[in-house]
């Protein structure tokens, strides 16, 4: 937006809020105010007061001279201004390119018309109204970051907060500043937690007051004005109620990101939410993140390298690595097959002409290996990866060495993944981003994410897994008939060609190109999904991980094998019982990346076309 168009959105904005004030007014501290009149586009309960005050705002856009879209908690998405008033979907709308520059809005309105709607039934004051704009971006969705005013009015007080992207926030006409307190202990924290969330009660434990007032607008906007010293809302709040006090509370000098200390960019829609946590300054927020992830970030002082060692590039790459480390003051320990090839390796004649032909044939990694130093004793670092004692293991290759690792090492030990194989939805970085990624865990600008795990159980025996177990048949082209039980309850019984029991780890792995969903790591639970089965109505499960899974074999005469990971192979007879639960240690991985997990598949499987072999079998 240019000077003059942010002058006639801030005019639209000033009108929006002096006339929906006066419009509830005369509603304040009524109950009929309360009374539910529908369901809103959110999906939420729509009060006479809401509809009151909506309907002011959207005359008000209608009648504007521009053309509008909004985006609004009642109504939803419509195109507004010159007298029209039309529904549309803002993502689909943006994505036209039929449409004449006489026909394209000028702005995209994010308005609650009143957030804390109860507060001002009950004539509590704490309510009042959001408008954050964006500009149109014509042939492309808008984000968050799109956003470049944001205007919050407080109607019960008069307090008035306004932004703009790059030039500072207000109130009242005074520029406002967070709060210098960095002190969790002395925090004023306000917001919104979860049942069941012990991390969210270790930080209010640890908060000096906790305040909940009821609208996320105000209280995000308290933070930017130094009332409060953070907020939280780990329910998720509405984009449209976060839209404009995320700018204000950016440009007072504050931080907000998601739970795991990535930044919003969120799609601008009705249906989009996302979890929030906001603080004055980033030694506070650091220490929430911390909390909220079980993760007080440890000092990285010994670290462990593991590499695939059927190729020399990552063999090689793994050098590099060891002396940065090294260098950096760190303890190294290697697996000892590592440590072997590389001793191999260094005393190689052709060695430099061994390295020259990687950098000319992977441009990415020969910069890096400049000045590459092999004079060290790599048999004096060499352990065995049970044995290994380190804060980090560092693991070159794809998904399969880091599953074949994680299974060997003690579960406290956090993996850090650098991508050396095909897709490497587990690896946590590509190559030409190591050592940037390696320095900010070094100086610990990082956080720990936990991943369920599986425990199986057969005869007297038990496994882990960490992506799936798979159970088929030992003779090929030949069926198996399963009884697959959830907590004592029979929920299946079917022939096929095999069974998928996976975590949300796994889900991406051979689980997804056996048709099963992909799910979010955070989720709690297990995917159940037969393979090639002979009925029709024979479909994937999702369970509780709190579930125990017993899969039984039926067919007499038919023996099974079940493959954990693509690790471990057991068989299984005719009879026979196989039995999943939560294991009850987690795999932990070290993770730098603002990429949030649905933005990491969608790369993932854009790189050269869906890859539908088992993750959990390559390198």
């Amino acid at each position: 937006m240019d000077a003059k168009d942010k002058q006639i959105a801030t005019d639209l904005a000033y009108e929006i809020i002096r006339e929906v004030s006066r419009a509830i007014r005369p509603y304040v501290g009524k109950p009929e105010s309360g009374e539910k009149i529908k369901i809103g586009a959110d999906g939420t309960p729509t009060s006479l007061i809401d509809i009151i005050a909506e309907d002011k705002l959207i005359n008000i856009l209608k009648n504007a001279p521009v053309l509008s879209y909004i985006v609004s908690e009642e109504i939803g998405e419509l195109k507004l201004g010159k007298g029209t008033k039309r529904s549309i979907k803002l993502t689909h709308e943006l994505r036209r390119k039929d449409l004449k520059e006489e026909e394209t809005p000028k702005f995209i309105f994010l308005i609650d018309p009143i957030d804390g709607t109860n507060n001002a039934i009950k004539e509590i004051p704490a309510y009042g109204i959001s408008i954050a704009v964006a500009g149109v971006t014509q042939g492309r969705l808008a984000t968050l970051n799109d956003v470049e005013l944001g205007f919050i009015s407080n109607f019960a007080n008069g307090n008035f907060f306004e932004a703009e992207k790059g030039k500072g926030c207000w109130l009242n006409n005074e520029e406002v500043k967070p709060s210098e307190n960095i002190n969790i202990s002395n925090m004023t924290l306000g917001g919104f937690t979860k049942s069941g969330t012990s991390q969210a009660s270790k930080l209010v434990d640890n908060a000096r007051r906790m305040r909940v007032l009821g609208s996320v607008v105000l209280e995000l906007s308290y933070v930017a004005s130094g009332k409060y010293d953070a907020f939280l809302d780990l329910r998720g709040s509405r984009i449209i109620d976060i839209a404009a006090s995320k700018l204000i509370l950016e440009e007072a000098g504050g931080i907000i990101t998601n739970k795991y200390g990535q930044k919003l960019n969120n799609t601008l829609s009705i249906y989009e939410k996302a979890v929030v946590v906001a603080a004055n300054n980033k030694i506070m927020h650091k220490q929430m993140i911390d909390i909220l992830n079980d993760n007080q970030t440890d000092f990285i002082g010994k670290v462990g390298i593991i590499s695939r060692i059927d190729q020399t590039r990552p063999i090689i790459f793994s050098a590099k690595i060891i002396d940065y480390l090294l260098t950096s003051g760190r303890e190294v320990v290697i697996e000892k097959r590592l440590a072997h090839e590389l001793t191999k390796l260094k005393e190689n004649p052709d060695l430099d002409n061994i390295v020259m032909k990687i950098k000319e044939e992977d441009p990415a990694i020969g910069e890096m290996l400049n000045d590459i130093n092999f004079n060290i004793d790599y048999g004096q670092l060499a352990e065995n990866v049970f044995d290994f004692e380190c804060d980090m293991a560092v693991i070159l290759g794809g998904d399969g060495t880091l599953l074949r690792a994680q299974a060997k090492m003690k579960p406290e030990i956090p993996i850090f993944g650098i991508n050396m194989g095909t897709v490497g939805f587990l690896t946590e970085i590509e190559v030409k981003d190591t050592f940037e990624a390696l320095n900010s865990i070094l100086k610990g600008d990082y956080y720990k994410e936990k991943r369920t795990r599986l425990v199986v159980s057969h005869e007297n025996h038990k496994f882990t897994a960490m992506n799936e177990v798979v159970v088929m048949t030992d003779k090929p082209a030949k069926m198996l008939h399963f009884e697959i039980q959830v907590d004592g309850e029979i929920i299946e019984e079917v022939r096929a060609d095999g069974l998928i029991v996976s975590t949300p780890s796994g889900s991406t792995a051979y689980a997804m190109s056996a048709g099963g969903p992909i799910v979010d790591p955070k989720v709690a639970g297990f995917v159940i999904i037969p393979i090639c089965p002979y009925k029709l109505g024979a479909r994937p499960f999702v369970v509780s991980d709190n579930s125990e899974i017993t899969v039984k074999l039926l067919k007499k005469g038919k023996s099974a094998v079940f493959v954990m990971d693509g690790q471990i192979n057991e068989e299984a007879e005719y009879g026979e019982e196989i039995k999943f639960k939560k294991y009850d240690k987690y795999a932990y991985f070290i993770r730098t990346s603002t990429k949030y997990f649905f933005e990491k598949v969608k790369d993932k499987l854009n790189e050269g076309g869906l890859d539908t072999t088992p993750r959990c079998k390559n390198e």
